[in-house]
């Protein structure tokens, strides 16, 4: 890594809390940066409904109890790296309309926040510190007036743009890219939004954590494989129909009715209730153990990704083609401008038509795009070493100019 920053404080914000089940790019930043640097991450707090409401989710249960018990809130990860959970709730505002009275609340928010984050960081003597925004751009909006951050970074890694954040989010965005010293991406699809409001915009690109990967691992075949005969074509991540393509997968299962179809990873509701669980040449495993992945891929035949393109999906970053040619696995998604880099080893379908000509080419006549060592390498480039390398190029670059 040419460009490192080393000896400083890094201060993150964002939407996911440390302890989500699935994974995150803050979190690995966040990981890699703490290897020469003191980082503080602040968990998501929780609004009052939530709170409330009774449900299983493991972070949600984790936050409820510091809530209550108003201790443990600050724990440490490592040497450098702190984690904080908030020990209070904050206001559900999003469903007031956009304008004054919104923004009130959110500055409300926005205060009862990072006025209790200003004590921890006097606490852990942070003060003098960079600020890394993960796409939060409500709860984070006023992060860097009332940190006082010496330098902001608005991490763009998404495009969130469902009907949920739609109401608010165009004006805000707008806004807290502008009011950032820089912005970072892991897609320059991604940048091109936030380049027409902050022209210090950077693509750091993707860094995959592949360390439980490996070619050369004769990976135990899971015990709910074992009755489930090849080929197998595969998936592995959370299933949701915001982001898949519902009907696609639907259709190849009917279309490959001799073909096995396994789904690792949870579904979301609308996959729950649709027609495709009546099919018996689909498999739906359930939720695993970011460990147990590499096994499941392992026994795939081919490996999918029948992503939905919307403005929700369109500049998303698959990390999972990479957890695929790590395992030097043929692969079969859908097209976007961002599996283009990935075209000399995957094939890109625009259709249904085209995953059934890449399916066939593989399954029947032997066609493979890319060696498993071509594959390999290609994947194991995309490194946080990498990614964070790019992020300190562009602190120094700009943090000098201030």
């Amino acid at each position: 890594m040419e460009n490192i920053i080393s000896n400083k404080n890094f201060v993150f914000t964002g939407n996911q809390p440390w302890d989500i089940p699935i994974g995150s790019n803050a979190k690995d930043i966040a990981l890699e940066v703490s290897k020469n640097n003191r980082v503080l991450y602040i968990n998501t707090p929780l609004d009052i409904i939530t709170y409330y409401k009774s449900d299983n989710i493991q972070e949600n249960i984790v936050r409820r109890s510091i809530v209550r018990n108003k201790s443990n809130y600050v724990k440490k990860i490592n040497e450098n790296l702190f984690t904080v959970d908030l020990p209070f709730t904050i206001l559900p505002i999003n469903s007031i309309p956009d304008g004054k009275i919104y923004d009130f609340f959110n500055k409300l928010n926005n205060k009862k926040i990072y006025s209790f984050v200003n004590k921890i960081i006097k606490e852990l003597n942070f003060e003098d510190h960079i600020l890394f925004i993960d796409n939060d751009f409500y709860r984070s909006f006023y992060a860097k007036e009332y940190l006082k951050s010496k330098f902001s970074i608005y991490y763009r890694r998404d495009n969130f743009r469902s009907p949920f954040w739609l109401k608010h989010c165009l004006r805000f965005e707008k806004e807290i890219c502008k009011n950032s010293d820089i912005v970072l991406s892991n897609s320059e699809e991604l940048s091109e939004y936030s380049i027409q409001y902050q022209p210090k915009t950077y693509c750091i690109g993707q860094g995959v954590d592949l360390s439980n990967y490996s070619i050369k691992t004769n990976y135990e075949r899971p015990s709910d494989l074992i009755n489930i005969t090849g080929p197998i074509i595969g998936y592995a991540g959370m299933l949701t129909a915001k982001r898949l393509d519902l009907k696609l997968i639907y259709d190849l299962a009917v279309y490959f009715d001799k073909i096995n179809f396994v789904y690792v990873g949870p579904k979301d509701e609308e996959f729950s209730k649709h027609d495709i669980n009546n099919l018996k040449n689909v498999h739906f495993l359930g939720h695993k153990d970011i460990k147990e992945i590499p096994a499941y891929i392992s026994n795939f035949d081919i490996c999918i990704n029948p992503q939905l393109i919307n403005e929700v999906t369109i500049g998303n970053y698959p990390r999972k083609i990479d957890e695929y040619l790590a395992l030097g696995k043929p692969i079969v998604a859908t097209n976007t401008r961002t599996m283009n880099i990935f075209k000399d080893y995957c094939y890109n379908c625009d259709n249904i038509e085209d995953y059934i000509d890449a399916i066939k080419a593989i399954l029947y006549n032997k066609q493979e795009l890319g060696t498993p060592d071509e594959k390999l390498k290609f994947a194991f480039s995309h490194t946080w070493e990498n990614s964070v390398g790019l992020l300190y190029k562009y602190i120094i670059e700009n943090i000098n100019s201030k």
